[in-house]
């Protein structure tokens, strides 16, 4: 009766362990300027899903960038307290985990990030209420140029802040573009190096540029309770809704640039002043650009003739895609037989 309760026991435990085994998926490393190329990377049991989000609102995560090449569970919307990201009024955590805030100036657009084969842009809004020397500003729209097209992202203007409503738009080459206000759902662009994902049926996508970048953002407005700390005195025709973006990029070159780009070079000494408790960096006039689609700022180093080669290869890549592996990592490539 023992050795069959024994019995009975390991083959539950290993039944378990195979159960297990099955439900956790994986991430593939499909991107050949990370570290972890062509390996496969196991969820964790706690959070097995890299799409369902577990009973802590998490997912699994892999980053093929880092030597150890394992995988964590994570949040799939932006972190305000980590590297690469830009939120409030702006405040920016660099790629050398420093913090600083830029400025700049209200209804005008600064290269956030500029490298010879993307450029990303941000236009600020806010106002100055009387008294003050400069403008309250917040990240309000994302430009971005890469491989010969041009993307972008707004939050809405609106007076009161509706949860219900969704307060992103998006254009792709001068048209507008709809994305379905559902869970997971997914747009393309026609060579599927650009993808937006929805986190959320509303209000927080994830937008993923092949190869170069993945962006997580919100949008949220100036509630009453950031204008009484802060007193920015916000009008009552505008909550100034805004975006929260954290960014993770992969292959930029050593001569990056940008108010945050230039944070990821090697050898970059950051100018904000340490043990200050809000580090303003200045430069507005090196980083201004002339519209959210331009790269015509001092310090922009974008190359469209680099787009067009990046571009071509594209296409080349899309038109020769390998399909003995089957789905192409995350892009929206299925091939099928």
């Amino acid at each position: 009766m023992e050795i069959s309760k024994t019995l009975l026991l390991v083959i539950s435990l290993v039944a378990a362990t195979y159960f297990l085994q099955a439900k956790a998926a994986g991430v593939y490393c499909s991107n050949p300027y990370t570290r972890c190329y062509r390996k496969y990377i196991r969820c964790p049991d706690e959070c097995p899903s890299k799409t369902v989000m577990n009973s802590k609102n998490k997912v699994c995560y892999a980053d093929c960038d880092r030597p150890t090449c394992k995988s964590q569970c994570r949040m799939r919307k932006p972190n305000c307290n980590r590297p690469g990201s830009a939120c409030y009024d702006p405040r920016f955590i660099g790629g050398d985990g420093i913090v600083f805030y830029f400025h700049g100036k209200s209804n005008e657009e600064f290269s956030l990030v500029s490298d010879s084969d993307l450029q990303i842009n941000g236009r600020f809004i806010g106002h100055r209420p009387a008294g003050r020397a400069r403008d309250f500003t917040w990240i309000q729209a994302l430009g971005f140029l890469f491989n010969s097209h041009k993307f972008s992202l707004e939050a809405a203007k609106t007076a009161e802040w509706d949860n219900e409503i969704d307060h992103l738009k998006f254009t792709f080459d001068g048209e507008d573009l709809s994305v379905p206000e559902e869970t997971l759902s997914t747009w393309y662009s026609p060579n599927k190096d650009i993808k937006i994902e929805r986190v959320t049926t509303r209000n927080s996508v994830i937008v993923t540029v092949k190869d170069k970048a993945e962006i997580m953002i919100n949008v949220v407005p100036v509630t009453k309770e950031d204008d009484r700390i802060h007193s920015y005195k916000v009008p009552s025709d505008d909550c100034f809704a805004h975006l929260e973006v954290q960014f993770r990029f992969f292959n930029l070159s050593p001569n990056v640039d940008g108010i945050l780009g230039r944070t990821y070079k090697p050898d970059f000494q950051n100018p904000a002043k340490p043990g200050v408790a809000m580090p303003v960096v200045g430069g507005e006039d090196s980083f201004k650009t002339s519209s959210l689609l331009s790269n015509d700022c001092k310090t922009c180093i974008f190359s469209e003739s680099q787009a067009e080669i990046e571009s071509v290869k594209s296409e080349i890549e899309y038109a020769t895609l390998d399909c003995t592996r089957g789905a192409s990592s995350g892009y929206g490539i299925v091939c099928r037989k």
